[in-house]
């Protein structure tokens, strides 16, 4: 048996053994990585802490202070709660991602932590609940890591959703295809449907399909690993809509250098490309609009150069030499007939600029289309005769009635009888046929010309369009006949439209007039010829104009009519001249020195001698407000330079007659 010595010694061995270890796990305690304390009885006193929750709160001192004393930010937090509900009933509680508010910095305000932690209930060697053991760890980095990350993906979600991208990812090991609802519409697929890369593939428009898919292969080849940036038409698997998509992407590869993922991106740019064929075929338009806008000042110098030769050659000729009275008549028609050329090239250019700024005005009247053709035949009669077609007309046997401006539906019809004579070879066939449909009256024109390309077709009422033809440009115009056609037309709610089966083939244009239902009637009309026959008394008339050649030739073809011609150059001498030979007739330029023609008027107006005169403006300007501002200043008739002799032998035939 050990002595009584020898059983003090192993004790106090035993002792010291025991304290080692006590020490040892003490120190285990102190130094551990996780936050721990021990708290005791029901008032939860600290009676250890480590440095890690010596840390965690700050390094404040709290051994032998209870948790509501140690730590009184925590009230209304609910931890004091769960410690008494923890002591009182010995069941463990796990806590993760459980935030608090601490204060853990003097003078400054709560800090919140983020924590995974653990209660345990302490017993005693009878069983009984002494304390609690707290244990976890702060897991506030990684927290604020991850709502760092959640904000920054909402903040992508957010810019991809703004420019309608949509992420793409393939599992090229797996054969997944991960598709959102935005790639999915992309192919014109349902957004709950599932998806195979044979979706891809056969949403790929046929077109499309090898560049595509060679990108795609590229970016999976170790060999290559090519960015995958393509853009593609798709053909919507439900919908049948054509998109264009732009896609890019990159290939994922492992260790042993074969591709397991693609990952990428798809936007729909359908708009884009439809604004950029928008804006390419606008350039187009553009590009072309130059390129006629050049053609006509061309054209327009040409036009205008040919008949100025032979009218400078006739004064020539007739200054220099001594001509018989038969020359002198060819050279004069020359002049008439290049002068009339000209006017009609400025009166076309005039016409269009006033029908495309709106300024066109229609004196709408009932009208017997069945005259209106007529008067339109009898202008182009002289060009179809000088070129030998046949003109064959079918006219309805009933007259149809419309409402309009005769003048301009004259034009309307001239101008494309016209057209139709000067593209059609001579001895060609024009025919005019006119038929009701609907309501309309339907004015078809057709020739046997040279016809038009599908392109000329489609824009043949377009501004200085026209049919290619030869150097010396021997059917003349400026390519404006036809825009002004379908300009007027469509004053007069109507339509034209022009066919043909291309060249060689000869056109067809077809006018479309609502119909006017009226009361069958006799409308008697007097012609120029029967108001000349009535008339032979000359009239004294008084020319004013600054222009001395224009008054003197314009004096000469009136005195050529048997009539009596004064001429002054100046207003204040015409004005005293009406008061000492009282003309009937006063034809006045406008834009006179002095006094213009509009205040001259008014002056002619308030004197006794020619109160009742015929007032006639003859000016270079014929705009709308031109023509307000005569007829306010006591004007009866607006003459545009130069004038239409017969126009003016018209109006003084009208005079005599009254």
């Amino acid at each position: 048996m050990m002595n009584e010595h020898e059983n003090v010694l192993g004790k106090n061995r035993l002792l010291e053994a025991d304290s080692s270890s006590n020490d040892t796990m003490s120190e285990i305690f102190k130094q551990a990585p996780a936050f721990m304390c021990v708290l005791r009885g029901q008032d939860h006193r600290f009676e250890l802490v480590n440095d890690r929750y010596l840390q965690l709160i700050g390094h404040r001192k709290v051994e032998g202070l209870t948790v509501r004393e140690a730590l009184p930010e925590l009230e209304g937090q609910g931890f004091f709660e769960l410690l008494d509900s923890v002591y009182h009933s010995g069941k463990t509680f796990n806590g993760t991602d459980m935030s608090v508010l601490l204060q853990r910095s003097v003078g400054k305000g709560l800090e919140k932590r983020f924590l995974d932690f653990v209660y345990i209930a302490l017993r005693d060697a009878e069983g009984k609940i002494t304390g609690i053991l707290v244990h976890g760890i702060d897991q506030t980095e990684r927290k604020q890591s991850e709502i760092s990350l959640a904000e920054k993906e909402e903040q992508l979600r957010l810019a991809l959703d703004s420019a309608e991208v949509g992420l793409w990812d393939v599992d090229v090991v797996n054969d997944h295809l991960f598709w959102p609802a935005r790639v999915k519409a992309m192919f014109g697929i349902s957004p709950d449907k599932p998806v195979t890369m044979k979706d891809y593939y056969d949403g790929l428009h046929p077109d499309d399909r090898e560049h595509t898919v060679t990108a795609y292969s590229n970016a999976t080849d170790p060999n290559m690993r090519t960015q995958y940036d393509v853009e593609y038409r798709t053909i919507g698997q439900e919908d049948q809509i054509i998109r264009w998509v732009a896609a890019r992407g990159r290939g994922i590869f492992n260790e042993e250098n074969q591709c397991v993922r693609v990952i990428g991106t798809a936007i729909d740019i359908t708009q884009r490309k439809a604004n950029e064929e928008a804006l390419r075929k606008s350039e187009e338009q553009l590009r072309e609009s130059d390129r006629r806008k050049d053609e006509f000042l061309a054209m327009l110098a040409h036009e205008l150069r040919n008949p100025l030769a032979p009218i400078s050659a006739a004064a020539q000729l007739l200054q220099k030499a001594k001509l018989d009275e038969a020359q002198v008549r060819r050279t004069s028609q020359i002049i008439n007939r290049q002068v009339k050329h000209m006017t009609s090239l400025v009166d076309d250019l005039l016409d269009v600029s006033r029908v495309t700024r709106g300024l066109v005005e229609l004196e709408n009247t009932v009208l017997d289309i069945s005259q209106v053709i007529a008067d339109a035949i009898e202008q182009v009669t002289p060009l179809i005769r000088a070129r030998s077609h046949l003109l064959g007309l079918k006219m309805t046997p009933k007259a149809p009635f419309v409402q309009g401006d005769k003048n301009r539906l004259v034009q309307v019809i001239a101008n494309l009888l016209n057209n139709a004579a000067k593209y059609t070879p001579e001895g060609g066939d024009i025919k005019l046929k006119t038929e009701v449909i609907d309501g309309h009256v339907h004015i078809q024109i057709a020739d046997s010309g040279i016809g038009m390309t599908p392109e000329l077709v489609d824009r043949a009422f377009d501004l200085f369009a026209q049919a290619e033809r030869t150097s010396d440009r021997s059917s003349g115009g400026l390519g404006l006949g036809l825009a002004l056609v379908k300009s007027l037309v469509e004053l007069h709610h109507g339509t034209v439209t022009c066919e043909s089966a291309g060249l060689g083939k000869g056109s067809l244009f077809t006018v479309r007039l609502p119909l006017q239902q009226v009361e069958e009637r006799h409308i008697e009309e007097q012609t120029f010829n029967d108001l000349l026959q009535k008339t032979n008394a000359p009239l004294r008339i008084l020319v004013v104009d600054d222009n001395a050649d224009v008054a003197s030739v314009l004096g000469m073809l009136l005195e050529a009519e048997g009539h009596e011609v004064m001429i002054e150059s100046e207003s204040h001498k015409a004005l005293e001249r009406a008061k000492a030979e009282a003309p009937q007739v006063c034809l006045l330029d406008i834009g006179l020195p002095e006094m213009d023609g509009n205040v001259l008027a008014q002056h002619l107006r308030a004197i006794p001698q020619t109160a009742s005169a015929l007032l006639v403006a003859i000016t270079g300007y014929g705009s709308a407000s031109d023509r307000e501002n005569t007829l306010a200043a006591g004007f009866d008739y607006h003459l545009v330079k130069p004038v239409d002799t017969r126009t003016l032998s018209e109006i003084l035939a009208r005079f005599d007659n009254r």
